[in-house]
């Protein structure tokens, strides 16, 4: 199994503790961020795994370089020169995998869940677009999907009545209506599709623009407990049983 860790940004929301040092270093019972997440991907099999930096992005190196683990290869996407976004992330990171035709899961590294991460791979293994972690939670911004098969068919803004949709008809009051919890897994088919993008863009924008072509699946956890580490005081908050 494969995995790309979002470990790019620049962790603005984590300030001043990221004054020195790349959020993914920043410490939760005091491990960092990074080894909690790939200590949960070890444990659930995955063996070939890519971190993206931008942020403090030597610090990252060296401490992979120093904390080696066990039949799991991690290679680097450096986008030190330029931050690519999260769909130039992917778009970058997917071409050093090995090209077997799997997908790989993407795992943002500022989030702690309960999701069994060996289950979502296996259970929609077979999907040639992508498959989303989605939830109920409350927000302002939320992915449409279809009620028949949950598939992605827009986005909206709850507040200003944004729609964004390939379909022009679409009926929002129609939709199922979920909030992206950040882990997705990614069939390596849709890069050939990402060839005339710009340099950065949204994985989000990209999804909604072929949602129409490929299969965009939302997936809801009904038992989910999610935790966003993106502030501070949230580095607190973490309860013991969403550690590995």
């Amino acid at each position: 199994m494969k995995a790309l860790i979002f470990a790019a940004g620049l962790g603005t929301r984590l300030k001043p503790l990221t004054d020195s040092r790349p959020k993914a270093l920043v410490e939760v019972y005091n491990e960092p961020l990074l080894a909690h997440v790939l200590r949960k991907l070890s444990k659930a099999g995955y063996t070939e795994v890519v971190i993206n930096v931008h942020h403090f992005g030597e610090q990252i190196i060296d401490y992979v370089n120093s904390h080696p683990i066990n039949g799991m290869d991690i290679r680097i996407s450096d986008e030190r020169a330029q931050l690519l976004d999260t769909g130039g992330g992917i778009r970058q990171a997917g071409h050093l995998f090995t090209d077997d035709g799997h997908p790989f899961l993407i795992h943002n590294v500022d989030i702690f869940s309960n999701l069994d991460v060996k289950s979502f791979y296996a259970d929609n293994l077979r999907n040639e677009g992508a498959t989303l972690l989605v939830s109920e939670r409350k927000t302002s911004r939320y992915l449409l999907f279809s009620p028949e098969d949950n598939r992605l068919v827009g986005w909206t803004n709850v507040q200003t009545g944004e729609v964004k949709s390939p379909y022009p008809d679409l009926r929002v009051e129609d939709c199922r209506m979920y909030a992206f919890a950040g882990i997705h897994l990614f069939s390596p088919s849709l890069l050939p599709l990402m060839n005339e993008w710009p340099t950065r863009f949204s994985i989000i924008d990209f999804y909604l623009s072929v949602a129409d072509k490929v299969p965009i699946i939302g997936v809801p956890k009904a038992d989910l407990q999610l935790i966003d580490v993106g502030k501070p005081d949230t580095l607190h908050q973490v309860p013991r049983e969403l550690l590995v």
